[in-house]
């Protein structure tokens, strides 16, 4: 049986450390509560030797957008049809196929029944649910309309995830072809090319420069000191990461990145409908618009973004209109900027703000089809290219011995 730890309060307002053995979390609390105590935090003991593998498996268990998605949406319907939200959250812990979503649900159900805010519940949980769906939350409960936030989240949600497919799209194809056109590159040197060679040195053929190049490169992935290239490339992976984590690299790689061909303006036409549809959701839920740009700007996935917004958030507390803070970095594009203006000139904000973000999704799905139809001749070219180079090697050398014979 299971060992709870309990901080609870007793009769007397003491506050005190309880152990306690009960089958669930829930008959814990239930078991104390009977005891005359106040359930102030409780959780599972982690005594020595206690080996939960269940836990060790949930913490390599992602929580998906689109398993929230999913949820808000089942929540919504819940609750807009009158059931209480301990008696939802158990029913949709229940039938949840995500052990970690799963244990969050049960866990944030035994804090609302003890009388904690849903808000506060789930912000105990970041790994499931992260600030902006937190706060949106939190605006429903203050509002009294939950069953529109969540609706809004979902379908927010919803948006995002198509958007991250769409992205996902685009680079995933030039990086799947380009992975098996090395593939085969690198079988064709390291195994064929080999057994040719033998065939040269026996016929005393005196071999071309390209044929030479690549018989040299065939022993060399072939010899031990491949692993040191392999040490250096792993190295150089690990150095950019690391170089990532910190707040100077990740600003200088997410400038270039936004500054790359091609790809660069896909990037930033998806930090903009990132930001316009999570900035409208927010505003339309009633929160704050200064705790919304602090939102935006954690979310925006962008640290040049993600510095413009913050930028703008202390010219805004100041007093500065949004979109005039907004377009002091460049980083808006001007048509978003002018479209923010009207709105808030009109006080449709969180409307124009969902035009925005319409707008520029339908420009990212059309940025991924013109990278697709560019990339697709391109990368055909590049293995054609690729696998043509070796066939040459190895065709080259043996027009000689033709014209020796000859």
């Amino acid at each position: 049986m299971p060992t709870y730890i309990a901080r609870v309060r007793d009769s007397q307002g003491k506050s005190k450390t309880e152990k306690i053995n009960a089958e669930s979390l829930v008959l814990a609390r239930t078991t104390l509560r009977e005891q005359g105590f106040v359930v102030q935090d409780l959780k599972k003991s982690q005594g020595f030797g206690n080996f939960d593998l269940k836990k060790i498996q949930n913490s390599f268990v992602k929580v998906s957008i689109k398993d929230k998605a999913v949820f808000s949406r089942q929540f919504a319907v819940l609750v807009n049809a009158g059931v209480a939200i301990v008696r939802s959250l158990g029913v949709l812990s229940e039938q949840c196929s995500n052990p970690k979503l799963k244990k969050a649900l049960m866990e944030i159900s035994s804090d609302v029944q003890s009388g904690v805010n849903l808000s506060d519940a789930m912000r105990k949980h970041p790994d499931c649910f992260d600030g902006l769906y937190v706060s949106m939350v939190q605006a429903g409960e203050v509002g009294g309309v939950l069953d529109d936030v969540l609706n809004r989240l979902a379908k927010l949600l919803e948006d995002v995830a198509r958007l991250q497919n769409q992205i996902k799209s685009a680079m995933s194809y030039p990086i799947v072809v380009g992975s098996i056109a090395v593939i085969v590159f690198l079988a064709m040197t390291i195994f064929l090319l080999p057994v040719f060679a033998k065939i040269f040195k026996e016929l005393g053929t005196e071999l071309p420069p390209l044929t030479q190049f690549l018989l040299t490169t065939s022993e060399l992935l072939r010899s031990p000191a491949v692993f040191i290239f392999i040490g250096i490339l792993v190295g150089g992976i690990i150095a950019y990461q690391q170089y990532y984590k910190t707040p100077v690299g990740r600003e200088t790689i997410d400038r270039l990145s936004l500054k790359a061909p091609l790809f660069g303006d896909l990037i930033q036409k998806s930090s903009v409908a990132r930001f316009s549809r999570t900035f409208g959701s927010l505003t339309r839920s009633g929160v704050p618009i200064l705790t919304c740009l602090e939102i935006v700007r954690d979310t925006s996935g962008n640290m040049v973004v993600a510095k413009a917004i913050d930028g703008a958030r202390l010219d805004i507390q100041q007093g500065g209109q949004i979109s005039i803070a907004l377009q002091k970095d460049g980083v808006f594009p001007p048509m978003a900027i002018q479209m923010i203006s009207i709105g808030e000139e009109t006080g449709e904000l969180d409307g124009m703000l969902m035009k925005v973000a319409d707008f520029y999704e339908d420009e990212v799905e059309q940025t991924v089809k013109s990278l697709t139809s560019i990339l697709e001749p391109v990368m055909i070219v590049v293995v054609g290219g690729m696998v043509g180079t070796i066939l040459m090697a190895m065709y080259l050398p043996m027009f000689k011995v033709f014209d020796k014979l000859g």
